[in-house]
Parts: structure tokens; sequence; C-alpha cells
């Protein structure tokens, strides 16, 4: 599949924290909420005129989008009332295509509505909140991932170490700058200077790049090779860096010469580039990855053209982070004699510094309201390693342990829940509407609630469902993880009834006709939130 660029905003900053100073990424992976033509390459910033590129493969099994209009949605009064209107409005639209929904009263405790919840479906991103419930238990919403820095040598009173430095991953999310103030070479530049404080001036040895924590496999099972390349669906590990994109910089100057720069620098990367600048602003540049480790730029860019800044999906996320932290020690003034290479961290090493992330219920909600997949995968195999991080953490424990999170906390079969990976991207994962529900009535009184409730998108107002249910009775009532692929559409989460009731809800629809299955889903939501009895 070929992938083509896309302009995003460049990074914007935020508020403090602490000794850190956080700023924002751009939402780069809105995992399954993404359109069905997808985009690898994406530009930050290029010139007036642009190459014309291939003609993008139109989407299969997609029908257009209708035009926007006006939501159909009705207040009813009493049981009966809403188990009918929502019966009407889940069959007036969708053509084909399968449904299950759920809706529960979380206050009386009775079943509202109910349309084959037992029924395993694919969940798209609604499987989320799944990632999210078990590393909120497993972890606690306060647990905080730790990037650490060793030594397997002397460290002298010259600064010097006389033996190997050790970059050790515990699978953060976070280890971006969306969270450390500055460009993306911001959370290396910071642990490089972490290190030189720490008293460091030079490296006897190599860096090693220790990512064991996680299962080797970079891309989880059921991943579709259309998928590779593309922003939402960058591999995941111990040790990744800034969601493991790079930005690959293309400036021309007077004098006719080219510069490419990564962004930040890694000597886990090799840039071989072609470029010419000629005459005018015209921009003609392509930039691919090739392998795992060659970025490959060609084309042309004009003498007074701006410079041209495209983010690229990385294939080996450790040798990159490993890479980028080499090369950050070394603009800290610290010297490394070796190289960089993938090992794991002998049993007496000693510690020199470390990185910590923002905590866990922080992380949980950049991955729930903004949808991104790269979270999801980190944040589920860290639920199987659990706090005391216990061997390599899989996509295989994961699953293992949320169908015993199901069967003993939730009260429901673990075979309702079938996750391959963390995020829903799997055409393989499935999930019961039933199991939905019951999920949001368990994290609705756990220790953890307020972490989970906050999570979640809120309807007409933020993130994955800020344009969705706008002046309607949901519109800052109804809060849901959204789903949403080429055959996906669903929704799960709650709402407050016009008398006050919690309802927790899931529909879930797999079918061609997505459109029409999100405007219904659009529909029964505020038809909720105006329910009463």
């Amino acid at each position: 599949m070929a992938h083509f660029p896309r302009r995003v905003p460049l990074f914007r900053p935020l508020l403090a924290s602490g000794a850190l100073l956080f700023s924002a990424w751009p939402a780069l992976a809105v995992a399954g909420e993404r359109p069905a033509v997808h985009r690898a390459a994406l530009v930050l910033q290029q010139s007036r005129t642009t190459a014309p590129s291939r003609k993008a493969p139109a989407p299969r099994a997609t029908p257009a989008k209708a035009p926007a209009r006006a939501l159909t949605f009705t207040s009813p009064r009493g049981a009966t009332a809403l188990r009918n209107d929502l019966s009407a409005l889940l069959s007036a639209k969708t053509r084909n295509g399968q449904w299950g929904a759920l809706v529960v009263s979380l206050t009386n405790g009775d079943t509202l509505f109910s349309v084959a919840p037992d029924t395993p479906l694919v969940p798209a991103s609604t499987m989320k909140t799944f990632t999210a419930a078990l590393a909120l238990e497993q972890l606690g919403p306060d647990h905080a991932f730790s990037t650490d820095v060793l030594r397997d040598g002397v460290l002298e009173s010259d600064g010097t170490v006389r033996g190997d430095l050790i970059l050790r991953g515990d699978g953060d999310p976070g280890l971006s700058s969306r969270f450390v103030r500055g460009g993306p070479e911001a959370p290396m530049e910071l642990l490089a200077r972490f290190v030189a404080g720490a008293g460091v001036t030079r490296v006897e040895g190599d860096i090693i790049a220790d990512a064991s924590g996680m299962e080797g496999r970079r891309i989880p099972e059921g991943w579709l090779t259309r998928y590779a390349g593309a922003a939402y669906a960058a591999p995941f590990s111990a040790l990744s860096l800034n969601e493991n994109i790079v930005i690959v910089g293309v400036y021309p100057a007077t004098d006719r010469s080219v510069s490419v720069r990564l962004e930040p620098a890694s000597s886990g990367l090799d840039v071989v580039s072609s470029v010419r600048v000629v005459a005018g602003r015209a921009t003609r540049v392509q930039v691919r990855m090739v392998g795992e480790s060659q970025v490959v730029v060609t084309g042309t860019i004009g003498v007074s053209a701006a410079p041209h800044r495209v983010q690229l999906v990385v294939s080996d996320p450790v040798t990159f982070t490993a890479g980028a932290f080499a090369e950050a020690l070394r603009a800290q003034g610290v010297t490394v004699t070796g190289t960089v290479r993938i090992g794991r961290t002998p049993d007496a090493a000693t510690m020199v510094t470390s990185l910590q992330s923002p905590p866990l219920a922080r992380l949980v909600s950049v991955m729930n309201r903004e949808s991104i997949n790269h979270y999801a995968e980190q944040i589920f195999r860290n639920a199987a390693r659990g706090a005391d991080r216990r061997g390599a953490g899989s996509a295989e424990a994961a699953n293992s342990q949320l169908r015993t999170f199901l069967e003993q906390k939730v009260g429901i079969p673990g075979d309702h829940v079938v996750a391959t990976d963390g995020s829903g991207l799997s055409v393989l994962d499935r999930v019961t509407p039933r199991a939905l529900v019951h999920l949001m009535h368990y994290a609705h009184h756990a220790p953890w609630a307020s972490v989970f409730h906050a999570s979640l998108p809120v309807a007409g107002e933020s993130e994955t469902l800020r344009l969705r249910m706008r002046n309607t009775p949901a519109q800052g009532n109804l809060h849901a993880k959204t789903g949403t692929t080429n055959e996906v559409i669903s929704l799960s989460g709650y709402a407050t009834a016009e008398n006050g009731e919690i309802l927790a809800f899931a529909f879930l629809y797999n079918g061609a006709d997505r459109w029409n299955a999100r405007e219904t889903i659009d529909a029964m939501g505020p038809t909720l939130t105006a329910f009463s009895r």
C-alpha cells in the first residue's frame, strides 16, 4: 500500500509540572479513529507547491459519507418507551452488518435494552477500555514507568566509565516530547543531561540497548499488512521514543546545497539523500524507510522553498532510541568510544540515573481520549508485567491476565473477550456487549473510578467525540470510548438520564455501512440522556 504525506501542526507548548515542563506531541496515531485511506509520512511544513502524488486506493467496502444533517433522537418516558425507541433507531438506517447492544441502569440494576449481548464482535478501539481497566487494577493510577541508565564498570574520579553504559527501557509510552518540553530531541537530551550531571564524561565501552522488558515482536498479531508504515500502527517496544516517529527535515541553502537532518538525530538510522536544489519554491521530495535503518530521500526542493519536514514511522524502535541517546550524550560532551548494540543489563550493573514517566492515570487519559494505539500496546504489556516488573510483557500474558480479571473481579466469563492486542486494531480481537457493560459497571465502582471516567471523551466537547452529538442532550453528559475502522463502529461508556440515573451502555456494529451505523449511535446517545421514568 502506498502512503502519502499529511499536514499536521507543529509542536506547541503546554503546562509545567514539577521539575519537568510538558508539551504536546501532535496526535499522530488516533487508533481505529482514522479514515480508510491511511498515510504514513506526515508533512509538518512544506512549500506552497507540492508534487502530485499517486492516486490513493479507494477505501474498501466503505460507502461515501452522507452530508451532515440534524440527528433524530427521542425523549422516551419509561423503560418500554426507551426499548422501543432504541429498537426503532437501530433498524432504521443500516442496510447490512451485525449489531450488538446492551444498556443497563447502574442506579437501578435493570437491563433497559439488549440486542445480541453475548455475541462476540470486533471492538475496534473500545478494546482500550479493557487495557485501561486492567492496567489501573494491576498497577494503580500513580504507577510511573522508568527509563534507566546504568553502568557496567567503575566510574573513575575523572568521569570515565570503564565499561558499558546501558539504556534500559520500561515500556514507557510517554517517552516523547508530548510530555518533555521541547522538540523531538527533548527526552533523550534531558536523560543525557542527567547522565552528565551524575559526573559521567567518557564511556570506555558501548551503549547497550536493553528492551527485554517486552516481547521481541514489534507488531501485534492481527494487524493487517496495509497498516505497515502508518503512524497509527507504529511498532511497540520496551525502548520506544516519540511514539516511534522520526522527523526528516530537508533544508535548502542559497548556495544550492541541501542538508537532511533527523529529529531527533540518531546513529541508529542512516540517511541516503539525492535531493537536488532547483530554482523557485517548488518542493518535490519523497521520503521513505528502506529496511529497518535506512532513510532514503529523493527529489528536488526550490532554493526559495521553506524547509520540508516529514514524519516517518521507525521500523526498529530499539536501535533508533538507543542511537538517539548516544547522539544526545555526545551533544552533552560525553564521549562514547564504542558503538550501540542490543543486549541485557548485567546483574551487577549500577544505576546512574533515570527518567520517570507521568503517572499512569495521565497516560491512560491520553490513550483513551486521543485513541492512541501505541500507548495501548505499551500499557497492555506493562499490565502483564505488574508493578514489580516481572519478566517480559507480552500480549499473550496480558490476555491471560485480562481473562482472570474478568472472571474474578468483573464477574463475567473470560471467553467474552479475546485480546490479541491492547488497542483494538487487530482484526482478531473479539468482545461482547455484555463484557463491555460489565466492565463499565466494575470501573464505575473501582477505587480508580474517577480516573477511568475522566479518561473517556465527552460527547460534543472533547477529542474523538468533540464533533459528535453536538447540540443534543448528550453534549457534556455522555462520556464513552469510540471505536472506528473500515468495518467497525462502536461506542461504550456512560450517560446520565434526565431523571439522574447512571446508564452504562455498549453499541457495537460490524459491517460495511459504517456511516449510517455511526449516525445511528449518535441518535441513540442523546436518546439515553433524554430518557426518564
